[in-house]
C-alpha cells in the first residue's frame, strides 16, 4: 500500500469501545486497545485500582506503555496471543491487529495474577522481582490496591486470550472492509473525474471542430480583400496604406498557418514586428519598439506565439496608460544552459498587490479558457513542449516599467 495505515482510521472506535466494555464487564479483567506504538486508541474498560495508580505517575505510564507496545510486537511476531508479566509483576496478553500484513496494534487484557500462585513459566517484560517488590512497599495504597488484583487460573487466562484473538479478527475484517470502500470511494470518484474531463475535452474539441468549419471560407475572402487594397494602395500612391495592408496580411497568414506548432525565432519575430507596426499606426510617436537577436538564433525553435502576448499586455496595460507612451524591448540571449526571451517597457508598470497575484498565478498554472491568447495560454503552451523545466520570470516597478523573462532549457530547443 502507498501510505501506512493508522489504526484509528480503519477501526471504528466507538463500535470496538462497546464490545470492549461488554467483554471486560462479562470476565471481570481489564481491557484496551493500543496501536503499534503501545499508546491507548480506546479508555480503558475495568482498569484495576493498581493500575490505574501506576499509569497517574508519568514515569510508571512511559514503562506502561513500553510493555504494552512490546507486548503486541510479541503476539505479531507470533501471529497469536502473548501472555507475559509486565514491569510489576502483572499478568497481561497482547492480541495482534494486523490488517494487509502490517501489524497496527493490539489488544490488550489482563491486569490480573495467576490463581493460588500456580507454577506455571509465563515470559516477562521488563519484569525484575526486586525492583517490583520496591516499587510496592514505597507506596502503602500500592500493596493494598495489588492485593485486590482478580486471581484467576491460567487456563482461563489462556481461554480469554484466545477469545480475544477471535475478537481481533473481527476488528481486522471489519478495517479491511472499511479500507475496501474507501479505496473504492476514491476510485469512483477519480472515474467520475476523468468521465467529467473528457466531456469537457469533447466539448472544446467539437466547439473547436465547428470553429474551423465556420472560418474554412474566411482566409480566402480575407486575403482577397487585403490584396485588393493594397494593389489600390499602390495606384493611388498610398505606401502607408500599402504597408499597414501588408503587416495585417502577415498577422493573418501567421495565425492561420503556424497555430499550434513550433516555430523559429525569425518568424515569431517577424510576426511580432509586424503587429508592433500596426500598433504604431494607431500609438504614433506614443510608442517605440526596439529587437535585438543575433542572427545564429534565427532558427531555433520555440511554441508559436510565445512572444507576441507579452508585447500586447505591454501595450495595453503599460504604454496605453501612461500619457507620453513608452518603449518596448525585446532581446534574444542565448547561455550555454538556457535561451531568454527578454520582454522590457517604459510603461505604468504593476502595483505589488497585482503583481504578486500575477506571479501566483503562472506559479499555479491558472489559465483562462475563455481567452484565445494571453500569459495563461502562454504557460499553458511552454508547459505543454517543456514540462516544468522553463520559468516566466516577472519583475515591476510603478512608473518605471515591466520586464518579462522567459527561461527555456537549452536541451529542449530544436
Amino acid at each position: 500500500m502507498g501510505k501506512s495505515l493508522n489504526l484509528r482510521e480503519v477501526i471504528d472506535i466507538e463500535k470496538v469501545q462497546k464490545i470492549q466494555d461488554d467483554i471486560a464487564e462479562a470476565t471481570q479483567i481489564a481491557m484496551i486497545v493500543v496501536d503499534n506504538k503501545g499508546i491507548p486508541i480506546t479508555r480503558h474498560s475495568n482498569c484495576s485500582y493498581f493500575c490505574e495508580y501506576m499509569r497517574s505517575n508519568k514515569e510508571h505510564l512511559k514503562l506502561c506503555q513500553k510493555c504494552d507496545s512490546i507486548g503486541g510486537e510479541e503476539a505479531n511476531k507470533l501471529n497469536k496471543p502473548y501472555i507475559y508479566k509486565c514491569y510489576n509483576g502483572v499478568v497481561d496478553f497482547a492480541s495482534p491487529i494486523i490488517i494487509k500484513g502490517e501489524y497496527l496494534g493490539a489488544v490488550m487484557a489482563g491486569q490480573v495474577l495467576i490463581k493460588n500462585d500456580e507454577d506455571v513459566n509465563i515470559n516477562s517484560i521488563y519484569y525484575d522481582e526486586k525492583k517490583a517488590k520496591a516499587i510496592k512497599e514505597s507506596d502503602s495504597r500500592l500493596i493494598d490496591y495489588y492485593n485486590k488484583l482478580e486471581k484467576i487460573s491460567f487456563d482461563r487466562i489462556k481461554s480469554i486470550a484466545n477469545m480475544m484473538f477471535h475478537i481481533c479478527n473481527y476488528i481486522v475484517e471489519e478495517g479491511v472492509l472499511k479500507i475496501t470502500q474507501q479505496e473504492l470511494a476514491e476510485k469512483n470518484m477519480k472515474c467520475m473525474e476523468a468521465e467529467k474531463l473528457k466531456a469537457e475535452i469533447e466539448k472544446e474539441y467539437n466547439e473547436s471542430k465547428l470553429k474551423m468549419l465556420q472560418s474554412q471560407m474566411q482566409p480566402h475572402f480575407l486575403f482577397n480583400i487585403l490584396n485588393s487594397i493594397s494593389s489600390l494602395a499602390i495606384i493611388e500612391n498610398c505606401p502607408k496604406i500599402q504597408k499597414i495592408t501588408y503587416d495585417l496580411s502577415k498577422l493573418l497568414r501567421y495565425n492561420i498557418n503556424k497555430h499550434s506548432r513550433m516555430v523559429s525565432i525569425e518568424e515569431e519575430l517577424e510576426y511580432v514586428q509586424a503587429y508592433l507596426n500596426l500598433q504604431k499606426v494607431r500609438f504614433g510617436d506614443r510608442l517605440s519598439y526596439k529587437i535585438n537577436v543575433d542572427e545564429k538564433l534565427n532558427n531555433m525553435n520555440i511554441p508559436f506565439m510565445t512572444i507576441q502576448p507579452f508585447v500586447e499586455n505591454s501595450i495595453i496595460h503599460g504604454i496605453e496608460k501612461k500619457e507620453l507612451g513608452g518603449v518596448i524591448e525585446i532581446n534574444c540571449i542565448d547561455s550555454d544552459e538556457t535561451f531568454n526571451i527578454i520582454i522590457k517597457d517604459t510603461g505604468v508598470g504593476i502595483d505589488k498587490f497585482n503583481l504578486e497575484r500575477l506571479k501566483s498565478n503562472l506559479n499555479k498554472d491558472c489559465v483562462n479558457r475563455n481567452k484565445s491568447i494571453g500569459m495563461g495560454n502562454v504557460n499553458r503552451r511552454l508547459s505543454h513542449y517543456y514540462k516544468k523545466d522553463f520559468k516566466i520570470n516577472i519583475e515591476s516597478n510603478i512608473s518605471v516599467g515591466t520586464t518579462i523573462k522567459i527561461i527555456i532549457p537549452r536541451k529542449s530547443l530544436g
